[in-house]
């Protein structure tokens, strides 16, 4: 049975002068539309109509409140965006019918720096899918696209609506979901994976959401000394993703 796929689920929506400008002088991206203020004059639309024009990509007017219900961003759209074309950003239904051996969970991580860094590791690292919720994780947005240095936009991107959602698809497709927690008793350097494993990364203030924690199967830790309590999340995803990395290339 066929899965509709949202634009949201296809594209990663830039906004911005500078970025839709970066995305339309970038060969390695294949940017779908461009939509600009029907209010836009002067010589910084006509950079973007003339970069757009040399792409061979359709511009779209719309009002300028429409462009910025369509960004997201009402402070820092500049009256223009790019939807550019994500080839492997797919709802997590599709996703897991290829059966990944590794995903990663974002849980209520809102800082964009944060989630631009763990789409960069992890991509480097070769993790099949990352799920990123619509809903209770910062967008992917120039901030993120900025903080991925670019990688955002062809990372194994996962799509549902709710990090709990996610976690009760793939607990329903048998996979066994482990969440990072720094007084648990396993490490991540001594647990047992299996073929196929899930690891939730949550927030560094609130850490697992509520939602989500009945899910959680097995909690591990990151060993630190000197009275170190915790790693910045993105820190911690490096860490767990390369255990990942260690392993496969040492079975």
């Amino acid at each position: 049975m066929g899965v509709e796929i949202s634009p949201k689920d296809r594209f990663v929506t830039v906004y911005g002068r500078k970025p839709v400008l970066e995305a339309l002088d970038d060969p390695a991206l294949e940017v779908d539309k461009v939509v600009l203020a029907d209010t836009a004059r002067g010589s910084a639309a006509r950079e973007i109509l003339d970069a757009a024009r040399h792409r061979g990509v359709q511009v779209q007017r719309a009002t300028a409140q429409r462009v910025k219900v369509l960004a997201g961003n009402g402070k820092q759209d500049q009256g223009v965006l790019a939807d550019v074309v994500a080839p492997r950003m797919r709802p997590l239904e599709l996703g897991l019918r290829d059966n990944p051996r590794s995903v990663l969970v974002l849980d209520g991580i809102t800082t964009p720096a944060n989630v631009g860094m763990i789409l960069r590791t992890a991509t480097a690292a070769g993790i099949e899918g990352i799920v990123v919720p619509r809903r209770g994780v910062a967008s992917i947005d120039p901030l993120v696209v900025k903080a991925s240095a670019g990688v955002a936009f062809r990372a194994p991107v996962l799509r549902c609506a709710t990090a709990a959602d996610a976690a009760s698809s793939l607990r329903t497709a048998g996979y066994p979901l482990f969440a990072l927690d720094s007084h648990a008793r396993n490490s991540v350097f001594s647990a047992s994976f299996g073929s196929r494993a899930a690891f939730v990364l949550g927030s560094e203030t609130s850490g697992i959401t509520d939602d989500v924690r009945p899910h959680i199967t097995e909690w591990l830790s990151i060993p630190m000394a000197a009275s170190v309590e915790s790693l910045n999340v993105a820190s911690a995803a490096a860490v767990l993703c390369f255990e990942l990395v260690r392993r496969a290339t040492t079975s």
